[in-house]
């Protein structure tokens, strides 16, 4: 599989299609315009090893509803995750049976070397 769910509004996600191009074989998702099916994020998950793996903790909602200051279980970053996309850490992207998750120099460049070894 090859997926990278991302937002088409946010300026790290452009820049880093951009490093990533190119894209063949890649479906995009913008996961505003297209929110995330539950089956999508238990494939995620399966990837990941967990929920907690791929929620932002630094989506601007996360302080907003006071979430900080409470103890989440993996049910709750589930739910939070299919809530609202912006719980979802950016970009996730889905290569062959490898996940890549969020913005950090480190996975994108890993992401790289595996869709352009």
């Amino acid at each position: 599989m090859k997926k990278i769910y991302h937002l088409s509004t946010c300026d790290t996600c452009k820049r880093i299609l951009k490093e990533l191009q190119p894209l063949d074989g890649f479906e995009l998702q913008d996961i505003k315009a297209e929110a995330i099916t539950d089956s999508q994020l238990q494939k995620m998950k399966q990837l990941s090893g967990s929920f907690e793996a791929l929620f932002s903790k630094r989506a601007r909602l996360y302080k907003e509803k006071g979430l900080p200051t409470k103890t989440l279980s993996e049910a709750d970053y589930e739910k939070l995750i299919l809530e609202h996309y912006t719980f979802l850490k950016r970009p996730v992207i889905l290569f062959d049976d490898k996940i890549f998750i969020g913005n950090s120099k480190k996975v994108i460049e890993t992401a790289l070397e595996n869709i352009h070894p």
